[in-house]
């Protein structure tokens, strides 16, 4: 086991027996105070990390672990999971490039579908405990939000439906919104999708999305990119060719490694107009959540999250007679 700099151990480690199976790879856990472990990384679980560090066994809390990163056999970096409470997604550099159809396949499970009582939209997981990010328009004005996860079992797709969703975070200027799942079971860790880097996209490059356009749920539609940065309203978005359509709206588009690189935003809402759609940066997305306490939903603010219906009129029922004038 090797420690940089000194580490007490308050944290609430616990022993396994050494015979657990070996490790998957080799790694590093760098924890919060600065300290960092490096052993071979067995499992990743929502609430903890397995270490085996060849004569004892670590099982180390998530809330004390800063970043989790694994290697290949030549020491090479090919993952990396961010679990500061500063960024609240991972990242997964190295990912082979598959098709469209192994991709579905591979990343189609953490998109979700977001319900309002005057809407619907798309949205993706990033974090296990049940982190959602969407677009701010999805949930705009609403207090009573739902999500519906399709999880693969046996003999086909299962649905399953949350509906204590609160409202993290949000800002209607870059229109994204951070949801979370309340009340998960004990154990229970959702899956999770890897942020990309929007920065090394090009132009021609194939990307795709999945959502659920009009209510169609795990709608796959692909396209290239047109242009990485289109400014827009004052903010820069990734143009594609992907079809995006109403409900489309807060789900991820996709590289080819699998990675969210934009969250898809809108569709000119012009007669005739194809093949010209707009999406939120991953770069953008991820500067959000690493500053989401700076975008935190507060309940008490009554003019954001709720929606407020007219009183009723009244109606004049009097038979007086005018006054004359």
């Amino acid at each position: 086991m090797k420690l940089k700099k000194n580490i007490s151990l308050p944290l609430a480690f616990l022993l396994f027996p050494a015979f657990i199976s070996p490790a998957f790879s080799a790694g590093t856990v760098k924890l919060k105070n600065g300290a960092a472990i490096q052993g071979d990384i067995i499992a990743e679980r929502a609430d903890r990390v397995i270490i085996d560090l060849g004569f004892n066994v670590l099982s180390v809390p998530r809330d004390d672990i800063e970043r989790v990163i694994t290697e290949t056999a030549s020491g090479a970096e090919t993952a990396e999971t961010d679990t500061t409470g500063a960024d609240l997604f991972r990242t997964a550099p190295g990912q082979p490039a598959l098709t469209v159809r192994e991709n579905v396949a591979r990343a189609g499970e953490p998109v979700v579908q977001i319900r309002t009582p005057t809407g619907l939209g798309s949205g993706f997981i990033i974090d296990p405990s049940g982190y959602i990010v969407t677009n701010e328009h999805v949930i705009s004005g609403e207090y009573n939000i739902s999500v519906t996860l399709f999880r693969n079992a046996r003999g086909g797709l299962e649905k399953v439906v949350y509906s204590n969703v609160r409202i993290a975070a949000l800002d209607p200027r870059l229109d994204l919104a951070l949801l979370k799942i309340e009340n998960l079971p004990a154990g229970a860790a959702l899956p999770t999708l890897p942020l990309g880097d929007s920065n090394t996209l090009t132009e021609g490059q194939t990307v795709f999305a999945i959502g659920s356009p009009l209510g169609l749920d795990r709608t796959v539609s692909q396209g290239i990119i047109s242009s990485r940065n289109r400014p827009l309203q004052g903010q820069l978005y990734i143009q594609t060719t992907t079809q995006i359509n109403p409900g489309n709206s807060g789900g991820p588009l996709f590289n080819l490694q699998g990675e969210v690189v934009g969250v898809n935003n809108m569709k000119p809402m012009m007669t005739g107009v194809e093949g010209l759609s707009f999406s939120i940066p991953s770069a953008v997305l991820k500067n959000f959540l690493r500053n989401r306490d700076a975008y935190a939903f507060d309940a008490r603010n009554p003019n954001s999250g709720y929606r407020y219906l007219e009183p009723p009129r009244i109606l004049k029922t009097s038979t007086a007679a005018p006054i004359s004038q």
